[in-house]
């Protein structure tokens, strides 16, 4: 039986789960935080740094600045904040930006006043976190860049490292994309292996989401081909994936989707493809690449 269309309704990448804007909330708690930076401290024996406690004298004081290499926006303040706190209890740190900022070459991120052997117990720690959380807020700042002026939204991918989801998606956040599902209960994403299952039978996989999901859950479809899309528009899914097409192919997906549905690039986006990506009017392009490939941002600490 042919199933019935739906109405015609727009929706945008907004109305999609987990979609961030404005200013990115840190995602740990205050304990959370400590727990996961005090782990970080212990793993390089902060407390033994042998090779301070045999050249620094305890009375010594220092100032530093924490500098930007390149230009990016940072993210992770709060994890290095933890770490020279944690290592120097009586330290006093300005914090000259904030989480979600760009910098250029050269900007002071924290300027910092304590002992000496504290600022170069916590030196690595820190850095660690603010390098990799920075790094994957700079790359999709330029991800957002690169599609200025069009409809599509940067958003990442579930291709995080493990324990560190939360942080990652934040760093994206404060990038200026958006988070895709932060987890497999968050929303119905059926995928070429779910529907393998079926036997390729899309109608059936959007009842069966429907039926057995609470009311307004999201539910996407991923498609290869534009047949799929057709079906999933026809069955009433609120999103299609529509992965590794052309822009021919997407701009095609597009047109069939009119408005009633998300449509999302995915697959094999670089910097060089997704500007002719965005410009086929898909509302979202996801990017594994954010998370698990970022580069660390060149951040060092600078003793004065």
């Amino acid at each position: 039986m042919t199933p019935d269309r739906v109405p015609p309704r727009r929706i945008t990448a907004m109305d999609a789960p987990s979609f961030a804007t404005g200013e990115p909330d840190f995602p740990l708690t205050e304990a959370q935080t400590a727990r996961l930076v005090r782990a970080a401290l212990d793993e390089d024996h902060a407390d033994n740094d042998i090779t301070t406690l045999a050249t620094v004298i305890h009375t010594r004081r220092a100032r530093a600045a924490l500098v930007a290499r390149d230009a990016g926006a940072i993210s992770g303040v709060p994890l290095a904040l933890a770490a020279f706190c944690q290592c120097d209890d009586k330290v006093e740190i300005r914090v000259d930006v904030e989480d979600g900022r760009r910098v250029e070459p050269g900007t002071t991120v924290l300027f910092i006043n304590g002992r000496a052997r504290g600022l170069l117990a916590a030196e690595r720690t820190a850095l660690n976190f603010l390098q990799c959380l920075s790094g994957i807020a700079s790359l999709t700042a330029q991800y957002v860049d690169a599609v200025r002026g069009t409809r599509a939204r940067i958003v990442d991918t579930r291709k995080t490292t493990p324990g560190w989801r939360r942080l990652e998606k934040y760093a994206v956040r404060c990038g200026g994309g958006g988070n895709h599902r932060e987890t497999l209960a968050d929303a119905v994403l059926v995928k070429d292996n779910h529907l393998a299952a079926l036997d390729g039978d899309v109608a059936m996989a959007v009842r069966r989401s429907r039926e057995q999901t609470p009311p307004m859950t999201f539910v996407q479809i991923e498609c290869d081909h534009l047949e799929q899309v057709r079906a999933a528009v026809d069955a009433g899914a609120d999103g299609v994936l529509l992965d590794n097409m052309s822009p021919e192919m997407l701009r095609d997906a597009v047109a069939i989707a009119g408005g009633r549905v998300l449509t999302e690039a995915s697959g094999g986006v670089t910097l060089h493809t997704v500007r002719a990506i965005a410009e086929t009017g898909v509302d979202r392009i996801s990017v594994g690449a954010l998370t698990h490939s970022a580069p660390a941002m060149n951040l060092a600490l600078d003793f004065e």
